[in-house]
C-alpha cells in the first residue's frame, strides 16, 4: 500500500479543476485523486481489501484503482505508463470533437523514462488535449532527484516540445486549482497539451514498509510545518470562509467516513475461486 501524505493538495486541487467527463489516470499512490474524482470511498476501500464489491471486483487492489463511471481510467504499478494512455484518451476526445480533456499524474522519476518523452512528443505533434501533472515529490523511492538528474528544473523538459508548462507550489490546493483549470481551458480552446509541475513532499515512506532510512527526521519535519491540509485550513479561516469549530466537524465526518468504509470492506465477501476467469481477456 502506497500512501500519499503530504500530497493530499496536489490530487484535490488538481481533480477539483477537472468536469465529470474528464478522464483521469493515476498512479499507485492514487487513492486521493480517485477520492477527489468522486469514487465510491466503500468500493475503493473493498478493492484495496480485495472483495469481492470493489471497484474492480477485487482483481486490482490498491494499485489499480478503477472507475470509469466517474472518469478514472486506472492506475498501474509501472513507472510511467499513465502517460501514453492519458494521449489515447485524450486523441479519442478529439476525434470526437468531446471539450474534454485527459490528465495523467506521475512522479518526477518517471520524467527518466522513454515514455515520457514519447508521449510528450506525441501529444505535442498530434495537438492533444492532454494534461501532464508531475507531481515532484524529490524522491523516486529512496533515491533523492539530484542524484539521478543533472537537471533537477524540471519544467524545463517542456521545452524541447514547444509544450505550456507551469511550475506550482503542490502544498497550496488552491494554487493548484486555479493553475490546472486555467490549463485545462487552454487544452481545451488549443487542442494543446500542458505540462504542469507540482512541487510537493511524501511525507510518508514509499510503501507501508519503508523505514525512511534514507533521509533524515528533520528533513521531515520541516516538510510536515508545510502541510498542504493545514495550509487550506489557515486560508479558509484567514479569508473567513468557515470557522474552527465547522473544520473539526469536515474532520469528524471524514473520520467517520473512513471508518464506516473499512468496516463495509471487512464486511464484504472475498471474490469466488470460480470467477477467477472473469473479465480476463485471454488465458
Amino acid at each position: 500500500c502506497h500512501l500519499g501524505i503530504g500530497e493530499e493538495a496536489t490530487a484535490a486541487g488538481t481533480c477539483g479543476a477537472l468536469l465529470p467527463d474528464d478522464d483521469m489516470f493515476a498512479t499507485h499512490r492514487g487513492h486521493n485523486a480517485a477520492i477527489c474524482k468522486g469514487i465510491d470511498i466503500n468500493h475503493m476501500m473493498a478493492e484495496i481489501f480485495g472483495k469481492s464489491t470493489g471497484v474492480c471486483k477485487g482483481h486490482g487492489g490498491s494499485m489499480h484503482i478503477a472507475d470509469k463511471d466517474v472518469g478514472i481510467l486506472g492506475a498501474n504499478g509501472i513507472v510511467g505508463p499513465s502517460l501514453a494512455l492519458a494521449c489515447g484518451a485524450a486523441f479519442a476526445h478529439k476525434r470526437r470533437n468531446e471539450k474534454c480533456v485527459a490528465l495523467a499524474f506521475f512522479g518526477d522519476g518517471a520524467t527518466n523514462e522513454g515514455i515520457f518523452h514519447e508521449s510528450m512528443n506525441l501529444a505535442s505533434v498530434w495537438g492533444l488535449p492532454v494534461l501532464f501533472i508531475c507531481t515532484n515529490n524529490t524522491y523516486g523511492m529512496s533515491t533523492h532527484i539530484s542524484k539521478v538528474m543533472k537537471d533537477t528544473n524540471l519544467i524545463d523538459r517542456a521545452v524541447p516540445y514547444k509544450m505550456k508548462s507551469a511550475e506550482v507550489d503542490g502544498n497550496d490546493a488552491l494554487l493548484v486549482y486555479n493553475t490546472v483549470k486555467e490549463a485545462r481551458s487552454y487544452a481545451i480552446e488549443n487542442s494543446e497539451p500542458v505540462f504542469i509541475v507540482e512541487d510537493t513532499y511524501r511525507i510518508s515512506g514509499h510503501s507501508k514498509s519503508d523505514a525512511n532510512l534514507y533521509r533524515t527526521k528533520e528533513e521531515i519535519s520541516e516538510w510536515k510545518k508545510k502541510d498542504p491540509i493545514l495550509n487550506l485550513e489557515k486560508q479558509m479561516l484567514e479569508a473567513g470562509l468557515c470557522s474552527t469549530e465547522e473544520i473539526r466537524q469536515l474532520e469528524a465526518e471524514a473520520a467517520d467516513t473512513v471508518k464506516a468504509a473499512v468496516a463495509y470492506a471487512i464486511e464484504s465477501p472475498y471474490p469466488k475461486v470460480e470467477d477467477i476467469y472473469e473479465d480476463v481477456y485471454a488465458e
